[in-house]
């Protein structure tokens, strides 16, 4: 588990490489889905915390509302708008839908919301150490879920950002937002889109320097702390800015934070 090239960014706390042995578990295929998501809330009611402020963070090039919805830019990040009306059901913004992207991976969800969905669905949030283990499919100390090489065949393997970032996008793989949760190839445990489309919450509290003390046996994070873990980068990933596509890499935000591009997938005892 781990940076085995070193490439990781100091602050994130992707070293020292560490051995961990896990028990059994299942993990989803895919992240969940608008669709999925949609069951959960038609069956429990549960209102994200997206929808209950009331505004939400999207990326400027993707807003689809009135202009006097767009309340300014994010604190810190220029390429994003703060917009009012923006969750998971209208994720762009008042003038946006789901209803053709059921197979996209849900976005605008909080922690505490994807924790929720998990509960209702019989399931839990997979630890960090669960989701790089899964991730790599097989390949121990690859640099991406593939193998070493961003594009060893030609064609893009994951979802995130070509071109200038934030101002261009060449669309070299199809896709300015989310991609549908099967889309590109699965790595060699079955799981697909590891890298790239959405952040995916994982169960741990967030420590930059855990690994230096993390158990050897079924790490489960840090007792406490103000962030979650969040792994697998998004589809605004760049190697400029943000070079978290790597599978080793590591983010982390609080549990009360969503945005456009976060997402999450389930796992389970086995």
């Amino acid at each position: 588990m781990g940076d085995a090239f070193d490439e990781g960014y100091p602050a994130d706390g992707e070293l020292p490489v560490h051995q961990v042995s896990l028990r059994p578990y299942h993990m989803d295929a895919t992240a969940v889905t608008n669709a999925a998501f949609s069951t959960f809330v038609k069956a429990t009611g549960h209102v994200t915390e997206a929808e209950e402020l009331g505004v939400s963070a999207v990326f400027h090039l993707a807003v689809r509302a009135p202009d006097s919805d767009v309340l300014g830019t994010t604190s810190g990040a220029s390429w994003w708008r703060s917009v009012r009306g923006a969750h998971w059901r209208r994720p762009e913004g008042k003038d946006s839908g789901v209803g053709d992207r059921a197979n996209h991976p849900v976005v605008h969800v909080s922690w505490n919301d994807a924790a929720a969905y998990a509960t209702w669905a019989g399931k839990r949030l997979a630890t960090e150490a669960e989701w790089e283990y899964a991730a790599r499919g097989g390949l121990d100390g690859a640099r991406y879920v593939w193998g070493d090489e961003l594009t060893p065949s030609g064609p893009w393997s994951c979802n995130i950002w070509q071109g200038e970032f934030p101002i261009h996008n060449t669309g070299e793989d199809g896709h300015l937002t989310t991609a549908p949760v099967k889309a590109y190839r699965p790595n060699r445990l079955g799981l697909w889109n590891c890298s790239g489309n959405v952040w995916e919450w994982c169960s741990d509290w967030f420590s930059p320097t855990w690994y230096a003390r993390s158990p050897s046996r079924d790490p489960v994070g840090p007792d406490h702390g103000s962030a979650r873990v969040m792994r697998g980068g998004s589809y605004l990933c760049h190697d400029s800015y943000c070079h978290r596509y790597r599978v080793a890499a590591r983010s982390s935000s609080t549990p009360d934070s969503f945005s456009g591009n976060l997402g999450f997938r389930c796992a389970n005892d086995a």
